[in-house]
């Protein structure tokens, strides 16, 4: 078995979190007809990786990085019990890599730095049909919470 190594990004990873990035964005697509065509740029990955609040982690093997996620510091509702929160983002494992629970690695790696930083709740966003990524985060512990809905207007024919 692979020994899998998650570590905190640096910025000397830029080049292949940018390729991660733009992986994320195409397996996104099918889900999504909102997004625009051509590169998207979700996250500042290089203000992520020295921000205070937040922490990219890359999962690699063999000196090879094969896998992402971040934690990020956000305030929460005023009407919720816990005034901050970790949202989860960036969250991505190489095709040939899914499946050895690298994802569950990353997971663990950025829970316990949000625990170290005294939060008590982490959230994230997936599409809802996105059923591999919904079991993949349920086989970790997270359960739905929320549905987000949405009508596009434009593509109704009255």
């Amino acid at each position: 078995m692979e020994q899998i190594n998650i570590r905190k990004a640096e910025l000397k990873d830029l080049d292949v979190l940018f390729e991660f990035k733009q992986a994320l964005v195409e397996s996104e697509r099918p889900f999504d007809p909102t997004l625009k065509p051509g590169p998207l740029y979700y996250y500042n990955i290089p203000e992520l990786i020295e921000a205070a609040d937040a922490r990219v982690v890359v999962a690699e093997t063999a000196s090879k990085v094969i896998g992402c996620g971040y934690a990020r510091i956000v305030d929460s509702k005023p009407y919720l019990k816990h005034q901050q929160h970790a949202n989860l983002g960036f969250m991505y494992v190489m095709p040939e890599h899914r499946g050895k629970g690298v994802n569950k690695l990353i997971i663990n790696a950025l829970k316990q730095w949000s625990q170290q930083q005294g939060i008590t709740e982490i959230r994230l966003e997936v599409y809802a049909v996105n059923t591999a990524a919904l079991k993949a985060y349920e086989k970790v512990g997270f359960t739905p919470h929320m549905l987000t809905m949405r009508l596009g207007l434009e593509d109704e024919k009255n």
